[in-house]
């Protein structure tokens, strides 16, 4: 239970290292989410063989739930404990970085089975590049989340995890351009030239195409795709964006200071952090590509 009043002079701007005192009711409600949603992906990770997810999705709901339950702690002692503020800092930092290669891993697939000669790279490079940037993204926040929890000063620490953030952020960008790109050039049926005569025979979905490129016909082409990978494709775009807000908003608070006015302001951190990796877990949880991806995607090899 929180104590009946605060320590005596105590002054929530100052004493509290959030300069607010986390709403217990609102941390409990996202340490049970965020909970819940870890079990459902431990459950789907089993039933439909894709164990990898282990370490991805679920892993980031771990991270989220310690995450939330250091506020909660922090709300038990109106946020003057170093210990509970750094630890969910920290967490809260690192744990998309586990769901983002989720996606990474989808895109690489989706572009196997729906045409390689209309992406920019080739499927595997996807998994390749952007999923080391996401570890040298992890390394690097984990070293600036250490620092700042161990030294006096946290700034240092919280410096370093902003570069970690900003390097996670940019590399995302350039995931999302890559992946529009590669939407864009399959719905026109504009395959990359180079691509295209360096490739195998044509995928299953590009054979369908007819016109010449630009076509309706071709404009359509998204609309001849199963509804299932349809929908996938939607789920991936709209969890792309909320982790899209999300690294933006952390870049903006961390820039802005230890005692900034971002970083001052509860309501921003529960919609702009929690609630959008909260939609994007459960995203993946309701619209998972266990079910939803051709099984051929996962059996055809880079």
């Amino acid at each position: 239970m929180a104590p009946s009043a605060p320590p005596p002079f105590f002054n929530v701007k100052y004493d509290s290292n959030y300069h607010y005192v986390p709403t217990k009711s609102v941390c409990i409600i996202f340490i049970a989410l965020f909970g819940l949603s870890g079990l459902i992906h431990t459950v789907e990770a089993f039933y439909f063989g894709m164990r990898w997810l282990l370490a991805t999705a679920v892993l980031a709901c771990v991270g989220e739930t310690i995450g939330w339950a250091g506020r909660y702690w922090s709300s038990l002692n109106w946020g003057i404990e170093q210990t509970p503020f750094l630890m969910q800092i920290s967490t809260t930092i690192i744990s998309p970085t586990f769901l983002l290669a989720v996606y990474f891993v989808l895109l690489g697939r989706i572009i196997l089975l729906l045409g390689p000669e209309y992406s920019r790279l080739p499927p595997k490079y996807y998994l390749i590049i952007f999923c080391t940037a996401d570890v040298i993204a992890l390394v690097v926040q984990a070293v600036g989340g250490g620092l700042a929890s161990t030294a006096a000063d946290p700034r240092p620490g919280g410096r370093i995890m902003l570069g970690g953030i900003v390097f996670q952020l940019m590399a995302l960008i350039t995931y999302n351009v890559l992946g529009a790109e590669f939407l864009w050039r399959f719905c026109t049926d504009r395959p990359i030239e180079e691509r295209l005569t360096n490739s195998s025979p044509p995928s299953r979905a590009s054979s369908t195409s007819n016109g010449s490129p630009g076509g309706n016909g071709e404009k359509r082409k998204f609309n001849q795709l199963s509804k299932s990978l349809q929908v996938l494709i939607c789920g991936v775009v709209f969890s792309n964006t909320c982790i899209f807000i999300r690294g933006v908003y952390r870049t903006i608070e961390l820039s802005d200071g230890w005692n900034g006015r971002i970083i001052s302001t509860q309501v921003y951190f529960n919609v702009l952090d929690g609630a959008m990796i909260l939609l994007a877990t459960a995203t993946l949880n309701i619209l998972h590509p266990g079910y939803l991806m051709p099984p051929e995607a996962w059996a055809t090899k880079y």
